[in-house]
């Protein structure tokens, strides 16, 4: 997930995208910057402080979190946790807090959706993840073995207990529409248990912003959008967060027809249309799942679902006899 990049300085975000932004901080205070890779992207800590070495410190406790959601919620790491509850028995399964509460806000999205975001999409991006390597479709008995599969209602959660019930047979769970946003909001939190509040956390492109930096009203964000001739797209972002998902990065092309990485859990099959979604919201989970989801509807069906969220827009960019259009949400700065 995610294409939106660059963080500078500031522009000013809509009232209903921003909780305030305050321009008030202690003189001392000096921007680091930190980046290290994680999950396979670029992780960047941008934060203010009083010196390097607590700023140091603070950067070090977010990027070891996110390390250890990694190791949690990868379907790469078949000792994972995410793998190893594939892999249980049937019947109530015992798990971190930490995978039942991205479990449970991916079973929220996917309500929502109606199924076009769904982490049981995992047999059916098995199989094109493996026709990225060979460039050959996946069999149609596969994917219709697939398509058996996969379904969000097959998850049952008991917050009491803090279990997960897999009621289908041979599930694999994908987090890859979930999991870099989960991770970004938790390095926030960290941060800020760290008494850092004006720090920014881009992890591959999903970006979560707290306090903005000092004297401004946002972090200033360009997103990067497919179209070389459109108008460039920068947003400010404070206490929010945006993500973006395009097809277009990972393909594979199978006589003729271009499939993308991302797949429709409700077919099986990667998408064929070619657009990029970029989607703000107030955390970065948030944001992530729902550039997931507006990916596999489309602007037609995707932007009413953003409409329902609160503090939630988007940009959907589409490409279409070899032209672009763009449309947003009414709550995206700039549109309609």
């Amino acid at each position: 997930m995610g294409l939106a990049r660059r963080l500078i300085t500031c522009l000013v975000l809509g009232a209903q995208l921003l909780a305030g932004g305050g321009c008030a901080t202690a003189p001392a205070e000096t921007r680091f910057e930190f980046t290290e890779i994680i999950m396979g992207v670029e992780a960047t800590i941008v934060l203010f402080a009083p010196a390097e070495s607590p700023a140091r410190d603070a950067a070090r406790a977010a990027f070891d979190r996110m390390i250890a959601l990694e190791a949690i919620m990868t379907d790469y790491r078949v000792d994972s946790e995410l793998m190893r509850l594939g892999r249980a028995k049937p019947g109530p399964v015992a798990v971190s807090d930490d995978l039942f509460r991205v479990l449970d806000r991916a079973r929220a999205y996917s309500q929502a959706s109606d199924g076009a975001f769904d982490v049981t999409v995992g047999p059916a991006v098995s199989l094109w993840r493996a026709a990225g390597r060979t460039g050959e479709r996946p069999d149609a008995v596969a994917l219709a073995e697939a398509r058996r599969r996969i379904g969000w209602r097959k998850i049952a959660l008991d917050p009491r207990a803090r279990t997960v019930t897999l009621e289908g047979e041979d599930m694999r769970l994908d987090l890859g529409g979930i999991g870099k946003g989960f991770a970004v909001d938790e390095a926030v939190a960290v941060l800020r248990d760290a008494g850092v509040t004006r720090c920014l956390v881009d992890l591959g492109g999903d970006i979560g912003a707290a306090a903005p930096p000092p004297g401004k009203r946002g972090w200033r964000i360009a997103v990067a959008t497919p179209d070389p001739a459109g108008p460039p797209v920068v947003l400010s972002l404070a206490r929010a967060a945006v993500a973006t998902s395009a097809g277009s990065v990972q393909h594979v092309v199978v006589d003729g027809v271009r499939y993308s990485h991302i797949v429709d859990p409700r077919t099986g099959l990667g998408l064929t249309a070619v657009r990029s979604v970029t989607v703000i919201a107030a955390d970065a989970t948030a944001a992530d799942a729902l550039a997931s989801a507006v990916s596999v509807l489309g602007a037609e069906a995707g932007l009413p679902l953003i409409e329902r969220q609160p503090a939630a827009a988007a940009l959907v960019e589409t490409r279409s006899g070899g032209r672009w259009t763009r449309i947003t949400s009414g709550r995206f700065p700039g549109g309609r």
